[in-house]
């Protein structure tokens, strides 16, 4: 067993957290203050490869393995929330399914201007106003072939990037009598007559990172942007979400990386009781904690990438990393907002952020608790 990074995988680690120091450090509080992705950051990180971690080599991308692609978003969730819940949800939910399931002319045309950040970030729909983990039951918006045009009615939910994408590949029940094949992943414009992407919503947390409502009225699209074959959306969605936990585990890692860094930093120059706050046991152990549940966290979310890399199933150990991951960052951001007492509590510092932030990830991509049932019902099939 080789729990160390390769050569490669160090040096990639080191050119983002570097690109992630000097260009989105700086302006992380900015953007969750006005709630706005800073656009000129996309083709930044095009050149650096982010956009592509998901794509092949052979379409533009810059097909990492799946470790390094969890390092890519790790760093970027250590610097800002937002921009790695986007940048996450851009490579593995949005560019994903087309490396995946598309045909040979689809991967060529969708794929190459994924990666250049000037044609912005892909989007995926799966949940609805009244639906969310029920992927079977809960989808409501349908697509019927009339011709050679699907016919797309229905409305989405907290959709991110939407605003920002050229497309978007949408959960449509493309057969009225339901079961676990009436469900097809079809490619959108965002320009189709008929789309209409609401305001962003007003969130906690991740706020540069935007969330849309969405309505299909009417909307037509050519019948060949249908992804892979018609019916297979479900296994498709299952198989994409499996990846996406691996990218919110590791954002949420980055998350507890800079809380318990910047808890750290105050409690070596905050004195109380006659000495630093490093200095007292109760600290300590809350520091303690952290680090432990922060590289418990990274060496689950790693091992599922390694996983996936390796061409494994990987769906139980994404569920345990994405579960650990979320959960314990959200109790370290917690515990460095308590580190810094009053301060911890202001927006003059930043741990209140890494703490909103947080929060999201337990819920989006699966919920805790619907971890804890995918994890559950592979342990019996195991037992």
């Amino acid at each position: 067993m080789d729990f160390e990074l390769n050569e490669e995988q160090k040096m990639w680690r080191q050119a983002v957290h570097d690109f992630c120091v000097q260009e989105i450090l700086p302006v992380a509080a900015e953007m969750d203050t006005s709630a706005e992705l800073k656009t000129e950051l996309l083709e930044k990180m095009a050149r650096l490869g982010l956009l592509g971690l998901n794509i092949p080599e052979a379409y533009g991308g810059a097909g990492v393995d799946a470790i390094s692609a969890a390092i890519a978003i790790e760093e970027l969730g250590w610097a800002s929330g937002s921009v790695a819940l986007s940048i996450s949800a851009h490579n593995g939910l949005a560019s994903a399914p087309i490396a995946l399931f598309g045909t040979e002319e689809q991967k060529a045309r969708w794929l190459p201007p994924l990666t250049n950040g000037r044609s912005g970030l892909a989007s995926l729909a799966l949940t609805e106003p009244g639906g969310g983990s029920d992927l079977v039951g809960g989808v409501q918006t349908h697509a019927e072939l009339d011709g050679d045009q699907w016919r797309i009615n229905g409305s989405k939910a907290w959709i991110t990037n939407a605003s920002l994408a050229p497309f978007i590949i949408t959960l449509c029940r493309t057969d009225p009598a339901g079961g676990s094949r009436s469900l097809s992943l079809i490619v959108v414009p965002t320009d189709a007559p008929g789309l209409h992407i609401h305001p962003a919503e007003k969130k906690m947390g991740v706020r540069a990172s935007p969330a849309h409502s969405l309505s299909y009225e009417q909307v037509r699209v050519p019948a060949d942007h249908v992804l892979g074959q018609a019916g297979r959306g479900l296994y498709q969605t299952l198989e994409v979400l499996d990846g996406g936990r691996i990218g919110i585990g590791a954002l949420s890692v980055g998350l507890g990386q800079a809380a318990m860094e910047e808890a750290i930093r105050y409690a070596r120059q905050r004195e109380a009781f006659g000495q630093s706050l490093a200095g007292h046991a109760a600290i300590q152990a809350m520091i303690a904690d952290a680090a432990t549940q922060i590289e418990a966290s990274r060496l689950m979310v790693y091992r599922a990438a390694w996983l996936k890399e390796a061409g494994r199933r990987f769906t139980r150990e994404a569920a345990m990393g994405k579960l650990m991951a979320t959960e314990a960052a959200e109790r370290v951001c917690r515990d460095a907002i308590q580190i810094l007492g009053a301060y911890g509590y202001s927006t003059e510092y930043p741990v209140e952020r890494f703490y909103r932030d947080a929060r999201a990830m337990t819920i989006g991509e699966g919920t805790s608790e619907v971890q804890r049932l995918v994890i559950a019902r592979r342990v019996f099939d195991l037992a």
